[in-house]
């Protein structure tokens, strides 16, 4: 190992993503450090890793039961503040027998939903008194900053108690009008169900599930949203219609039709987003809303899914409601994103490229 490798430290390298106004970093043995800028992983001009230095800068992060729970598992997720760095997502895995590092920055400075340009509706959904609200798109397209604001709308606006289950807690909330009570899994609580569970006899007004993974994370979350909760939630999903399909499709045949029927009278909206390379550097969310009417939760309650999509482009003057389709082509009319970034990341583009060809 050369001295140049060795004068490596990991704090250096997680400014770096600070300084390179980037999102994540990467450590991967044969590998030098990379980050993500944009959406795309540059590598920095540094010496390649190996695995013995990735381990020793991996763990000079960890407590000791961090480093047991890794050497049992192989997998560790928990987020760290780091003072004058800032504060980070975590994630540890193997590749090749190798330890690998994969760093997310969380900003510390949690926005407003004014300052990410959020259609006005998002401040009257966050006024319902329950329901279940959820923020779909895959991996880095914004979900927990969407949350953020949503719950800090509350928190400057509201008097309630606030609990969030996340693994691990990303954004920290500081007590305005709210009250917070954040819930890592893994340290605080042992798992999402579990979590939900007791959630119920801790006096909550809203419920914020990091990640809706299974079945009875699903379940409980329904039931949270049924028995007077404002519940908030995510799935890896690409649009709303996709994500009611994925909810019910979690449960056998013989529950489905109460999950439709639990979904049609719960459900008050989904935002699904995918974060669009912007012309001349950083990126935009592109969102679909669907909002719940009666025309929409009856077609939910019928398995009548397949006709939300036509549903969703109805008097959207009216509802609120917009398709991810549409959002693209005012992007692409204010010369905000690029045509190949725009089929790039639709969840629709037979139906985008007719419309540019229109244009």
């Amino acid at each position: 190992m050369s001295q140049e490798v060795q004068k490596l430290d990991i704090k250096k390298l997680l400014k770096s993503v600070v300084a390179y106004k980037a999102s994540d970093l990467h450590l991967v043995a044969n590998s030098e450090p990379q980050i993500r800028r944009d959406g795309r992983l540059v590598a920095l001009n540094l010496p390649v890793l190996d695995g013995d230095m990735i381990t020793d800068m991996a763990y000079s992060l960890l407590s000791e039961k961090q480093k047991k729970d890794f050497e049992e598992f192989n997998e560790l997720d928990f987020a760290i503040m780091i003072p004058d760095v800032g504060r980070f997502r975590s994630n540890y895995y193997k590749t090749m027998g190798d330890i690998a590092c994969a760093f997310r920055i969380i900003p510390t400075d949690i926005p407003s939903l004014d300052d990410l340009n959020a259609k006005k509706i998002f401040k009257e959904l966050v006024k319902r008194e329950k329901g279940l609200i959820l923020v779909t798109g895959p991996t880095g397209s914004g979900k927990s900053t969407t949350l953020a604001a949503m719950l800090n709308e509350i928190n400057e606006t509201e008097k309630k108690h606030v609990i969030t289950v996340e693994d691990p807690v990303e954004f920290v909330h500081k007590n305005k009008k709210s009250l917070f009570s954040q819930r890592n899994v893994g340290t605080d609580t042992n798992g999402f169900h579990t979590a939900l569970k007791y959630a119920l006899r801790q006096d909550p007004d809203v419920i914020l599930i990091g990640e809706m993974r299974d079945k009875e994370t699903i379940g409980a979350a329904l039931t949270a949203a049924e028995t007077g909760h404002l519940v908030f939630g995510t799935l890896h999903t690409n649009s709303a219609p996709q994500t009611i399909n994925r909810i019910i499709d979690v449960f056998g045949g013989d529950e489905q039709p109460q999950v439709r029927a639990q979904l049609s009278t719960s459900l008050i909206a989904v935002i699904s987003q995918a974060l669009i390379p912007r012309i001349g550097g950083g990126r935009i969310a592109a969102q679909e809303l669907l909002v719940v009417n009666p025309a929409i939760a009856n077609l939910i309650r019928e398995d009548k899914v397949h006709q939300l999509y036509s549903q969703m482009q109805l008097n959207q003057q009216s509802t609120s409601m917009t398709t991810q389709t549409q959002e693209i082509i005012e992007f692409l009319r204010k010369k905000i994103i690029s045509k190949e970034n725009a089929i790039g990341f639709s969840n629709r583009p037979e139906e985008l490229i007719k419309m540019i060809e229109g244009l």
